[in-house]
């Protein structure tokens, strides 16, 4: 009887209080439920991704045959050029990443034998107008000339030939390193602020070699220097490399440098490099040698470390596993110009590209202590030019002392009043 009555007084009170146990657990459930409501509702939502601009250039070169090393500790290659632009394309796009920007490298190469028009019709056709060239002076008119070519972009990574700078320019072609005018400006300057102003020319027989002699002959009358005597060098050069070479090239130098008038400095002119590499602590009376061999004046040198450059040495050199030269400096530096355009310009088209370039706002920053931009007369890019030994930077031109209303680097090659270049037609 009396488990009945617990069991009866067990049930009344489930009954009683179970009602009150659900009210407050249905309480307490409500703010949690709003809250998640609440998150939801708040959570914004996922925005759509942004459009990417495409940046298609192409590499466009040839195999040239290159010329055999003089030394050892030259280090042969046939990526000159390219692998400086590989670098550049991924410089490139890490900036480009944030600004919804994407550059791409196609390289083609053909033989030296082909008609670079017929590669060049095929890339037009697909759209592709961004172009950076490793050509020599007559590939490069041939494509700068083509009627689909008048508003590409051309990034000429390889002349120094001051026609193209002059009566040849051309207005769709940009002239990435310096010209023969801008280095011999650049030695003459330095030689001139070292009062080693008594020059005795010697030049080799090429059509290269006859032009550069000629640069020479225009930074002595445009910055005081005296050529006193100039010759032809005719001898055919040894190779040193061979066996015994040395002894007939200890033969040649002397004979071919004595009874020269006094002279400072021995300027030679060797652009095909013939025999210019054996004439320093060869030559008859002993004096520094300068130009194209001994003393150079050049865009970019493998001993170059200021301003930062060492880390582009290294970056180039990880990617590679040799020495950046200066065509690879040139590559790097035109695809960078590309990508310093496309981010600070809000249009993609490759003649806009163009104007931006040619305007007061484009600067390239090339690891030289100042900014770069292009020569509006010429199109050719101003810049600081590395005056370098075999092993070391001896200078950077232009020198204390000469000055220029405007740029200081438009004191090295053909200022605005000096240029004989017309783009109209082109």
């Amino acid at each position: 009887m009396l488990s009945v009555r617990i069991g009866w007084l067990i049930g009344v009170c489930l009954a009683v209080l179970f009602p009150v146990f659900a009210a407050q657990a249905a309480d307490e459930a409500k703010p949690q439920e709003n809250q998640q409501a609440g998150q939801r509702e708040a959570q914004p939502e996922k925005p759509a991704e942004k459009a990417v601009t495409e940046y298609p250039i192409v590499y466009l070169g040839k195999t040239y045959p290159e010329p055999i090393p003089l030394s050892l500790l030259d280090q042969e290659t046939t990526e000159k050029g390219i692998d400086g632009a590989r670098l550049a394309i991924a410089e490139n796009n890490r900036t480009g990443s944030f600004l919804g920007k994407h550059f791409s490298l196609e390289e083609h190469r053909i033989a030296p034998d082909a008609d670079i028009r017929e590669e060049a019709k095929k890339l037009f056709d697909e759209g592709r107008k961004l172009i950076v060239a490793d050509l020599e002076p007559e590939d490069l008119l041939a494509l700068a000339d083509m009627p689909e070519a008048s508003d590409a972009l051309i990034l000429d990574i390889r002349t120094h030939d001051d026609t193209l700078r002059q009566q040849q320019c051309r207005a769709n072609v940009f002239h990435i390193l310096p010209s023969d005018a801008m280095r011999t400006d650049a030695l003459a300057q330095y030689l001139i602020w070292k009062k080693w102003d008594r020059w005795f020319l010697l030049k080799g027989t090429a059509p290269t070699d006859i032009a550069y002699a000629k640069a020479v002959k225009r930074a002595a009358r445009r910055f005081g220097g005296d050529i006193v005597e100039e010759r032809s060098y005719k001898f055919e050069a040894g190779n040193n490399r061979a066996d015994s070479g040395h002894q007939q090239i200890q033969t040649q130098m002397p004979a071919a440098t004595q009874a020269a008038a006094d002279h400072d400095v021995l300027w030679v002119a060797d652009t095909v490099e013939g025999f210019g590499e054996y004439l320093p602590y060869r030559v008859y009376t002993p004096k520094p040698v300068v130009g194209t061999q001994g003393l150079v004046a050049t865009a970019w040198h493998r001993s170059y470390e200021e301003y930062a450059g060492t880390q582009l040495q290294d970056r180039f050199e990880r990617a590679a596993h040799r020495w950046m030269t200066e065509r690879d400096y040139g590559g790097w530096l035109a695809v960078r110009a590309i990508g310093e355009a496309a981010t600070r310009s809000p249009k993609s088209d490759p003649a806009d590209l163009r104007a931006y370039m040619l305007s007061d706002a484009f600067t390239v920053a090339g690891f030289k202590g100042r900014g770069m931009s292009f020569r509006p007369w010429n199109n050719q890019l101003r810049q600081p030019i590395l005056i370098a030994g075999p092993r070391s930077l001896v200078s950077t031109s232009p020198q204390e002392g000469f000055l220029h209303p405007n740029h200081l680097t438009d004191t090295l090659g053909f200022d605005k009043l000096e240029s004989k270049c017309s783009f109209a037609g082109n």
